[in-house]
């Protein structure tokens, strides 16, 4: 196409994802053209093996094993690797050499993402990661870019298909956890090793980056509290239902106020109820949705698919798009913001409310006994209601819901509930969240 430069763009890694943006590239390169003003040149594709078998076909002559000498002399680099190493040694080499980096890997800039931004910011190149997050999903750069401006106060989010897959099935279908698991992992949501989506790390990587674009703030991976929804059971489940209620993995990444007055960032994973009216309540099967609160924009939702090859390619493009249009118009790359630097508080500051379900014996005295315990660690409960089983010999059930209370004072209190004469079980505990 005449009166178009060419622009070079290696892309690192031919998986799923990356096979679809090399097809983009090659089958939309004079659509592509036209936004930029300049034609996206598919340097090379870097892989392990030349051998392996591809989701999409593609000419072989673009394959290379060679990724060290592919990324010099490009003008914007994709990593699409995954891993740790050697996707940062390789994105530092290109970053110094000048050029534009577009990831979509999570891990590296959860662990890694000051260091890179503050590499790219040196050499005035840019560092863009939309698909690190949520998939196709627009966040990060309404994040960083749109609202740059507002006091974001809160961002909640399901950002983990996989888990909500399974706790939708349990939800909507009646499945048991291990049905759930099964299907999933046979329609391809699920690792062999599930444990990075299960257990609530994958979810956490994710909560890492929000919360550092969201309050201008380097949070580390392993300041995030994270649980996982292992221990989530059909019981559980249905007790949510019967309270109008659904269980989420939620991502959450909020302002915080310490006891003492500090002022601070909170970021954690873990499972929780949501009340059915909240929007993230209606996000079903693999979906991922990304609630965000701020002070002038008030409540937004974002809400798409978090994975898929095509889908996460297109936020892949998106970022070429933009870097490759930097190179046209010139000027630096937009640069990271960690100017905050606000402290990064436990979780026993964040202020929630539980639900707690326990086995208690059925006598005189145990509303009062438990009351007692509440009240003991300044927890006040919301609601009470209590059931007595058919099959019970001289046991009761009973859910209290709380209101709102220091996450510490919370805990305290369940374990105090657990040490009382008169409870013979904690059954479940869930925070609830979303209000």
């Amino acid at each position: 196409m005449n009166g178009y430069r060419d622009l070079r763009v290696a892309l690192l890694g031919c998986g799923s994802v990356g096979a679809q943006v090399a097809r983009l590239i090659l089958e939309q390169g004079d659509e592509l053209a036209a936004r930029v003003g300049a034609r996206l040149q598919l340097a090379g594709i870097a892989v392990r093996s030349l051998d392996a078998k591809r989701d999409v076909e593609l000419p072989q002559e673009l394959f290379t094993t060679d990724a060290e000498q592919l990324v010099l002399g490009a003008d914007v680099v994709v990593e699409l690797m995954g891993g740790v190493e050697p996707a940062r040694t390789l994105i530092l080499q290109a970053l110094e050499a000048g050029a534009d980096v577009v990831t979509a890997n999570k891990a590296l800039i959860a662990a890694h993402g000051p260091e890179l931004a503050d590499a790219a910011e040196q050499v005035g190149a840019q560092l863009s990661y939309e698909a690190a997050v949520a998939g196709a999903i627009p966040i990060i750069r309404p994040l960083r870019e749109s609202l740059a401006g507002d006091h974001i106060t809160r961002v909640l989010g399901i950002v983990n298909g996989s888990t909500n897959y399974i706790l939708d099935r349990m939800d909507r279908f009646g499945d048991s956890a291990e049905d759930a698991m099964r299907v999933a992992s046979e329609l391809g949501y699920l690792e062999a090793d599930p444990t990075l989506d299960v257990e609530g790390y994958d979810a956490a990587q994710k909560a890492t980056i929000l919360a550092s674009i969201a309050f201008h703030t380097e949070v580390p991976v392993d300041a995030v509290h994270r649980e996982g929804i292992t221990g989530i059971t059909s019981e559980q489940i249905q007790a949510a239902r019967n309270a109008g209620a659904v269980i989420k993995l939620l991502a959450i990444a909020e302002r915080v106020t310490a006891t003492d007055g500090t002022q601070g960032v909170s970021a954690r994973v873990y499972p929780a109820l949501i009340d059915r009216d909240h929007p993230l309540a209606a996000v079903h099967g693999g979906k991922n949705a990304v609630f965000v609160e701020a002070e002038a924009a008030g409540e937004l939702m974002f809400y798409g698919a978090g994975a898929g090859g095509v889908e996460t390619a297109s936020a892949v493009l998106g970022d070429l798009v933009s870097a490759a249009r930097r190179h046209v118009v010139g000027g630096p790359g937009i640069p990271g913001s960690a100017h905050a630097d606000l402290p990064i508080l436990p979780v026993g500051e964040v202020r929630t409310r539980y639900q707690v379900m326990l086995d208690v014996r059925d006598e005189p005295g145990v509303l009062a006994a438990i009351a007692g315990i509440l009240a003991d660690h300044g927890v006040s409960a919301a609601s009470v209601e209590q059931s007595v089983p058919e099959d019970a010999a001289g046991t009761a059930t009973l859910v209290i819901g709380t209101h709102t209370a220091r996450e510490a004072d919370l805990a305290a209190t369940v374990d105090a509930l657990r040490d009382s004469d008169v409870v013979t079980a904690v059954t479940s505990v869930l925070r609830l969240e979303g209000n």
